[in-house]
């Protein structure tokens, strides 16, 4: 499902209540709840995106998100600082890992090149931070209605390529494809502060089926 498969690579973050000045968050941990909205969609496909969640991991130049569904489990690692990426993803006891260059990293998000963004002038308050509303437009008419916190930004932008320009944390996103009227919403529901442990960026070297 192109949709669903979306989801796959999508990646965000977040921390704390809003301040007056903007800053770089360096470390956190953001918990996303996905939802499925849509009264045509089946009730089985629409239960399993209720079971859905996003976990995002940041630490310095290194980001981490991890997809939880009932049928999948994905892994998006990505080292700022060489833009390299690795996928890692888990059918059953079925795992397989891809290693994607900066080259291929950029391919891997080659639909987001010449989205054409508009920011507005709408606020919403979403776990303590004042967010500001944009909406992206992608060239094959995909559209993301989207709030960022305006006081934060995360240290890794890049993982999540389409929001990279956004002036701001991304904290709540919903996307509607061209000529569908299914939407998928992705809102932050949970922030901790806690330091990351430096283990959640490391690359399993054995227990994985290299897919490059």
């Amino acid at each position: 499902m192109k949709m669903f498969l979306a989801f796959l690579i999508l990646t965000l973050g977040i921390l704390h209540p809003t301040i007056a000045q903007q800053r770089v968050v360096a470390e956190c941990t953001v918990v996303f709840k996905i939802a499925l909205e849509d009264g045509t969609v089946d009730k089985e496909v629409s239960n399993s995106f209720g079971k859905s969640t996003k976990t995002v991991f940041i630490k310095g130049n290194d980001s981490r998100v991890e997809l939880q569904s009932p049928s999948i489990q994905q892994s998006v690692i990505y080292d700022r600082t060489a833009s390299t990426a690795v996928v890692l993803r888990e059918f059953g006891t079925n795992k397989f890992m891809n290693r994607l260059n900066k080259e291929q990293w950029l391919a891997a998000n080659k639909q987001y090149q010449g989205l054409s963004l508009n920011l507005v002038n709408e606020t919403k308050t979403i776990l303590g931070y004042e967010c500001k509303k944009a909406i992206l437009t992608l060239k094959d008419g995909t559209v993301f209605n989207l709030y960022y916190a305006t006081s934060i930004i995360p240290s890794v932008r890049e993982f999540e390529y389409q929001f990279k320009d956004i002036p701001g944390f991304v904290l709540e996103y919903q996307i509607k494809e061209s000529g569908d009227n299914t939407l998928v919403n992705s809102r932050a529901e949970k922030i901790s502060l806690s330091p990351v442990l430096a283990s959640k960026f490391d690359i399993p070297t054995s227990g994985y089926r290299l897919m490059n």
